[in-house]
């Protein structure tokens, strides 16, 4: 089956800056791509020549099976977004707004169930423009699910929100994709793509630089190790023991039998480590 994105050596510059350089990678049904990497990297360029909104100066952008450069009205249907830009009608209801993109895309919601979805169940009619930033963020995720699409394109979709709200939204990402659908995720929290993402794509200077699952990344570029923190010692100060050592199951069993710590416990790699090694910056 064919993939439900398709980058295909997508190039893309703004005058003289490139910022999307030869970029080639697919997002398979029923798939979380997490797409990474610091402001400027090229993301949001990446997405809007996926959505339609720019075209390439060389390569195919396709999302199922169209090509976005030619056929985007046709996709159009079967793609939900939420952007980091709050594009909401602030003085219309927060049904109002859902009801709004639906005979957009010429559907019948029951609007007060996706409300309750992300939260927002009993806020439906009161006016956006009373919203928090959180409650707009979460009417962005339900607005993006008015017409079950089959592809989603989601930029920070946890922003603004607390850890609870924050969970609630991964567990609704999780659902679509047991439905089938494909997300693409932008963002620059390596923790959020580490929790949802099936593999993780790293971008810097407008190229894909590495793209695996986030498991695989670690084993390649991290370190495997045993950390443990004697008595008495702050945070921060704990033995590290490598675990590729001969010497370090002696050593661990030597600490068990004296019992002389207050923790222990492996510790591998971060994929923002990961990626500061990858590309010699920080997000």
């Amino acid at each position: 089956m064919e993939a439900a994105i398709v980058a295909d050596h997508v190039v893309f510059a703004y005058g003289d800056l490139v910022a999307v350089n030869d970029v080639t990678f697919e997002v398979k049904r029923g798939e979380v791509l997490g797409f990474l990497g610091p402001n400027g990297a090229g993301k949001t360029t990446a997405v809007k020549l996926l959505t339609g909104q720019l075209k390439p100066k060389s390569g195919i952008a396709r999302v199922l099976g169209f090509d976005m450069a030619k056929e985007s009205k046709k996709a159009a249907a079967k793609i939900g977004v939420c952007f980091e830009e709050k594009n909401l009608y602030p003085r219309m209801t927060g049904r109002g707004n859902l009801e709004f993109f639906a005979k957009l895309f010429g559907v019948k919601i029951d609007a007060e169930a996706i409300l309750e979805r992300v939260g927002l169940g009993g806020k439906g009619d009161e006016r956006v423009e009373n919203y928090s930033k959180g409650m707009r963020q979460r009417l962005m995720i339900a607005r993006s699910l008015v017409n079950s699409p089959d592809v989603f394109f989601l930029d920070e979709p946890t922003d603004g929100l607390d850890p609870v709200s924050s969970e609630n939204i991964r567990k609704i990402i999780r659902e679509e994709k047991e439905r089938g659908a494909s997300v693409l995720l932008t963002t620059h929290s390596m923790v959020e793509a580490d929790k949802l993402s099936d593999r993780v794509a790293f971008i810097n200077d407008g190229r894909i630089v590495a793209l695996d699952t986030p498991e695989n990344l670690k084993l390649k570029y991290g370190k495997r190790s045993v950390k443990v923190r004697p008595k008495g010692r702050r945070e921060g100060e704990e033995l590290e023991l490598p675990l590729d050592d001969p010497r370090t199951p002696d050593k661990i069993k030597a600490i068990l039998e004296k019992g002389d710590f207050d923790t222990i416990h492996t510790s591998e790699a971060t994929l923002e480590e990961i990626f500061i090694k990858v590309t010699g910056r920080g997000l």
